[in-house]
């Protein structure tokens, strides 16, 4: 029996294009390096190299260790400048630059996600947030924070600070549900992604494509995946039964 929904960020509970998201995200990201003195043209090529990285990342180190380790290879950057750079984010994910890329939010009804989220838990389902774990948790704080959500809503949030893998490596599955003590056919993923979302099928674990903001760059056959958009998933998890506990 189903008793825990791990829901998928962006795309999902966020509705943007990702194309929108990375273009806005990356205008204001960029500022801060600006001010910091940084090439911009060197400093995307960093971004773009730390994230590779933790893509690429087989479990042996932190998401984070593994971006700022890369990050600072191709910047060139000393130990304390890394600290500064560091510092410089923090203030930039939890301040009014990061925020105003919520302008491209694109949410019909803006309350769902906390319907979804707030129903599942009265339901008794445990509920994890899902997100790929690129971003810091004070990035994932804000973001959650648009569509008013918090962390604490949460069983679990993973964001590069606490996880060592990324989607759609099987073991980033693996490591959330060793987290929260469940196994993969007692958990329902729901997100955008045919490749990092649905791919946990293949563990076992039941499925929901979330279709508005689908992202299907390989053209995969989507008639195989249960589907409909995110107010039909909340339709369709108030039909689930209830976890029992023994």
């Amino acid at each position: 029996m189903i008793n825990t929904i791990l829901l998928d960020l962006d795309g999902t509970l966020l509705h943007f294009r990702q194309d929108e998201f990375i273009s806005a995200y990356f205008t204001e990201l960029k500022k801060v390096f600006i001010h910091l003195g940084f090439d911009t043209e060197l400093t995307v090529k960093g971004l773009w190299a730390g994230i590779k990285a933790m893509v690429q990342n087989s479990g042996e180190r932190l998401n984070s260790d593994c971006f700022w380790e890369e990050f600072s290879r191709v910047m060139g950057l000393t130990n304390k400048q890394v600290i500064s750079i560091e510092s410089a984010c923090r203030d930039f994910y939890s301040g009014d630059e990061f925020d105003s890329v919520k302008s491209i939010l694109k949410n019909t009804d803006p309350e769902l996600p906390q319907k979804i989220v707030r129903s599942a838990t009265e339901m008794g389902f445990t509920v994890v947030l899902a997100t790929n774990p690129l971003f810091p948790e004070c990035a994932v704080t804000t973001r959650l924070s648009w569509i008013g959500l918090s962390v604490s809503d949460f069983k679990l949030v993973t964001h590069y600070e606490n996880s060592t893998f990324c989607k759609p490596d099987p073991g980033y599955y693996l490591e959330i549900f060793r987290k929260i003590g469940k196994e993969p056919r007692e958990c329902l993923m729901v997100g955008n992604s045919t490749l990092e979302d649905m791919s946990v099928g293949k563990l076992d674990t039941d499925t929901f494509l979330v279709n508005e903001y689908i992202e299907n760059e390989s053209e995969m056959d989507i008639s195989k995946f249960q589907s409909g958009t995110l107010m039909e998933f909340w339709k369709y998890m108030k039909n689930m039964e209830p976890p029992v506990y023994v």
